[in-house]
């Protein structure tokens, strides 16, 4: 299943920094640092090592606009080990990765299905194209608080309705660790002609464990957005946007190069090429121990009491297909507390910083560079959060995605003239704005969105909890930008 083609011992963009090095080249570019020597505290801070190879791009290093060498060979390398007809790199985050496969299969007035609980990221994409979010709501796990993955009858509903769509964009798994029947959405969608985009930011690992839901790849989808710094250890901020069989690689270029950096950094790159080299030789044994880290985490945490680390179990078939069981997601509520008041504590108190806490939960995001014994410096911080501050269960809003009623597209309504006034005087009219806690970054409330009692209800409830909120002017939420 996992038999590469190439050489994927070799690091041809590590290689190439190497000789560039060992010549000793005088450095009359960029960038000013010139290798570290502008500003000693700076690299006795970040390490000779780092700045060295900080370098603009020259014909030994290649260009990642238009690659012909070293990159091009790390590119081919990263399509092999991900099974992929071609792969790119991506220094702009996977936002930027998501932005480009929505502007490759839609523009202006097209039609995109998207689940409500997509990031803003998406949303971010409809707004500079101009296409028309058709939304799905997500099932929710009501006990949890979560939502679930895209069930195939809501999409096939949904198709029925929009003929004219150009594509459907999935998130697969899900921040919680959900997962779709992806295999039969594709399948579904490619009947009617609508490509297939899929938000992989947290399944870069599915690509490298044979104990693994069905990848985006392996399904059969049109364009994938993988994480390669979530669970696969290269440095933040550094991606890979996978192409199946039915697209054209080198449009998909043109597309990324509208948007990205044509300085690309070598530092990210580096680090995408050897952690790629990482995860094809290394990954089933990697991530086999990952899975026992989260299982034995989970069933220490599920004997605490007050605390339900989920899994597997949850699978139904529909909207929970499968389960990511690297994922450790616990639910806090029994507890007295919610989880983002249990993600605050474990950072101020306990200093151990989570991935985040929702209302109902938190994410212990577990992976490549995890060790048994934080494992263990968690699980004693939670019996003692259990000992200190366990109450009667914590009352929660039971949370529905309000299926928004979308008055303007995405782009009309950011680039409107808005005014602005006090949130609770603002139901009834449209928002030109984004609200959304972050982490995770899913939108409350989008540009050109009807806004109604429910949704502010639940920013105000929100606001209460002490979730981050973010994406308005106004940096309080107490007021909010809608059209005039």
């Amino acid at each position: 299943m996992f038999t590469n083609k190439l050489n994927q011992d070799r690091m041809p963009i590590i290689e190439a920094l190497e000789e560039m090095k060992a010549a000793r080249l005088v450095p009359f570019d960029v960038p000013g640092h010139k290798r570290g020597r502008a500003d000693k505290n700076l690299t006795k801070y970040l390490g000779e090592k780092a700045m060295s190879i900080d370098v603009n791009s020259m014909k030994p290093l290649d260009n990642l606009c238009h690659p012909v060498s070293v990159i091009k060979d790390a590119e081919e390398l990263a399509a092999d080990a991900f099974h992929s007809k071609a792969a790119f790199f991506m220094v702009g985050g996977t936002t930027s990765s998501v932005q480009a496969m929505i502007f490759a299969v839609v523009k202006r007035g097209d039609k995109i299905i998207v689940p409500r609980n997509v990031h803003r990221s998406v949303i971010n994409a409809l707004i500079l194209c101009g296409a028309i979010p058709v939304y799905i709501n997500p099932q929710i796990e009501s006990n949890l608080g979560i939502p679930l993955g895209m069930n195939l009858e809501d999409i096939e509903h949904t198709i029925l309705e929009n003929l004219d769509s150009k594509a459907l964009f999935i998130n697969n798994p899900t921040y919680h660790g959900i997962c779709s029947n992806l295999k039969a959405v594709v399948e579904l969608c490619h009947r009617h002609n609508i490509k297939v985009i899929v938000d992989e930011a947290h399944g870069t690992h599915f690509y490298f464990s044979s104990k693994m839901p069905p990848s985006a790849m392996e399904a059969g989808a049109d364009l994938a957005a993988v994480s390669m710094h979530k669970s696969g250890g290269s440095l933040t901020q550094s991606s890979f946007l996978l192409v199946g069989k039915s697209m054209n690689e080198d449009y998909i270029r043109q597309i990324i190069n509208l948007t990205q950096t044509t300085s690309g950094s070598y530092l990210l790159m580096a680090s995408l090429d050897m952690a790629r080299r990482n995860m094809a030789l290394n990954g089933e044994k990697i991530f086999d121990e990952v899975i026992d880290m989260v299982q034995y985490a989970r069933n220490e945490i599920n004997q605490i009491g007050g605390y339900y680390a989920f899994g597997e179990e949850l699978i139904n078939g529909t909207s929970i297909y499968d389960f990511d069981t690297t994922k450790l997601c616990v639910n806090t509520l029994d507890t007295g507390l919610t989880g983002i008041e249990v993600y605050d504590i474990l950072r101020d108190e306990y200093d151990i910083q989570v991935e985040f806490g929702d209302l109902g939960n938190i994410l212990a995001y577990v992976s490549v560079g995890d060790r048994k014994a934080d494992i263990e410096r968690l699980i004693s911080a939670l019996q003692e959060i259990k000992r200190r501050y366990n109450k009667p269960r914590s009352t929660i809003m039971q949370y529905k995605y309000v299926m928004p009623e979308v008055k303007v597209s995405p782009q009309d309504a950011f680039y409107a003239n808005k005014e602005s006034m006090p949130l609770k005087m603002a139901i009834g009219r449209i928002s030109g704005e984004f609200v959304m806690c972050y982490p995770p970054g899913i939108p409350i409330l989008a540009p050109g969105e009807y806004i109604t009692d429910e949704i502010v209800e639940h920013i105000e409830y929100c606001k209460q909890k002490g979730c981050n909120l973010t994406g308005s002017e106004d940096l309080e939420v107490n007021y909010i930008n809608v059209l005039k």
